[in-house]
């Protein structure tokens, strides 16, 4: 059983919160500066980085922290952050429920493909005008949130929604053919719904493919346009961050981990770790 130290709400001292943020060197200074354990989210995060120094580690992918970054986790994103010095800059976090009060369909969220998952959650790197741009929205928001001025929230909301869209424009590239856009992020969208329901049972890029109504090559072909690796190497990512937690958070055996993630064979899945991180499961284990 998996005992990964898990948020659930935005806000721990009043549940009913669902947006939340901060200066990030506030948070250093209540924490000393000692790093949180490996703990994960069940809402949205977004840290922008004026200066700092140190570590975030991603689904055990690890990133160095600079000035003039950001970074976007999804819900269930493991994560830690080892700072070196305090870092300047801002902690947002909001949850689902957040953008439906707000009138922000959840789509709104997967067409940004901001917030990638499992190791592929690098973070954007800011010029001096881009990040003193985002620096005024976070600005603005902070100063709403310590306000008690009628609609609040939802003029919070209005200033998230800017600061997503002004960080989806940093990184998109400029495609003609709008309609092929649409199609392909729907197919994105559709893809990672049902990588996250059967990543235990459907293993193959075909058996997906199927599902979509597509062909293999045009799935593997859409996908790592949109995120850089093919849909194969995305379910793979998927089986292995499951891999990689289970070892590190549960007493499961090996075996029981194969078993538990749909491999026939223990020694499939064996072969199948090795191959992603060159270390076979109990050496990984030992290791970390």
């Amino acid at each position: 059983m998996e005992i990964i130290k898990t948020y659930n709400n935005v806000n721990r001292n009043n549940p009913s919160l669902s947006f939340g943020i901060s200066r990030t060197e506030s948070i250093y200074e209540k924490h000393k500066g000692k790093p949180d354990t490996p703990h994960r989210h069940d809402f949205y995060t977004v840290l922008l980085i004026k200066k700092g120094r140190g570590t975030h580690t991603i689904d055990f992918k690890e990133f160095k922290i600079h000035d003039n970054q950001i970074f976007f986790l999804s819900q269930g994103q493991v994560h830690q952050i080892k700072e070196e010095i305090a870092t300047h800059g801002f902690s947002m976090v909001f949850s689902a429920n957040f953008l439906i009060q707000n009138n922000i369909p959840l789509s709104f969220i997967d067409d940004l493909n901001l917030f990638y998952d499992y190791g592929e959650s690098p973070p954007l790197h800011l010029s001096e005008e881009q990040l003193t741009k985002l620096v005024g929205f976070a600005e603005e928001m902070i100063l709403l949130y310590e306000s008690d001025i009628p609609l609040k929230e939802q003029s919070i909301g209005a200033y998230l929604k800017l600061f997503l869209i002004s960080c989806t424009n940093l990184c998109t590239v400029q495609e003609k053919n709008l309609q092929k856009v649409e199609s392909s992020n729907t197919i994105l969208k559709e893809f990672k719904n049902l990588v996250e329901q059967y990543y235990k049972q459907w293993h193959s890029t075909s058996t997906y493919a199927e599902a979509l109504n597509i062909t293999p090559d045009h799935l593997n072909r859409t996908i790592k346009s949109l995120i850089g690796k093919t849909a194969k190497q995305y379910i793979q990512k998927r089986l292995d961050i499951a891999a990689k937690r289970m070892l590190y958070f549960s007493d499961l055996t090996t075996k029981e981990i194969a078993y538990e993630l749909g491999f026939n064979e223990p020694s499939h899945f064996s072969a199948f770790f090795k191959k992603c991180t060159g270390h076979s499961p109990s050496q990984y284990k030992k290791n970390s």
